[in-house]
């Protein structure tokens, strides 16, 4: 398994808190970067600039890639363009809140 996929399982194990579920299915994950060094990259954004749980779920994403034997480096970049929005959850994030 090559090292971007298993960051993309890591972040499979951070979950949004109010809404349960994980951080991909949910489409907050806008891109992971990979360097030939084993440094990560993970841009992502969150369901509302104001959420509380900020610190938690960015804190989350940086451990669980930090928790991949290879990485080196990992960089969290929280973004808020593009907005979230519902359309960017995968089918598996929809079923789950019941869509």
């Amino acid at each position: 398994m090559y090292l971007k996929d298993k960051v993309i399982e890591a972040l499979k194990s951070v979950y949004d808190p109010e809404l349960n579920i994980n951080v991909v299915d949910l489409g907050l994950i806008y891109k992971v970067e990979v360097t030939d060094e084993y440094d990560v990259e993970v841009t992502m954004t969150l369901t509302t600039p104001g959420c509380p749980l900020h610190d938690s779920i960015t804190r989350g994403v940086r451990y669980s890639v930090e928790g991949i034997e290879a990485t080196r480096n990992v960089e969290v970049n929280l973004v808020w363009e593009p907005a979230w929005s519902p359309e960017k959850m995968t089918a598996e994030g929809l079923r789950l809140l019941g869509r």
